[in-house]
């Protein structure tokens, strides 16, 4: 077996919160118009093209 460890790669301070650009971030990522939601249709677009 394995054991994951929860870490990222460089430490990471937070002073303060900001919940605006939190949602923006969250937007970008996985919102309607977000990365994620932009690779999802790549890939589905992949598989009904001819060649």
């Amino acid at each position: 077996m394995w054991n994951y460890e929860k870490r990222l790669q460089y430490p990471v301070k937070i002073t303060q919160t900001n919940p605006k650009i939190a949602q923006i971030i969250l937007t970008q990522f996985g919102g309607p118009d977000g990365e994620l939601a932009a690779s999802m249709r790549y890939l589905a677009q992949r598989y009904t093209m001819p060649y």
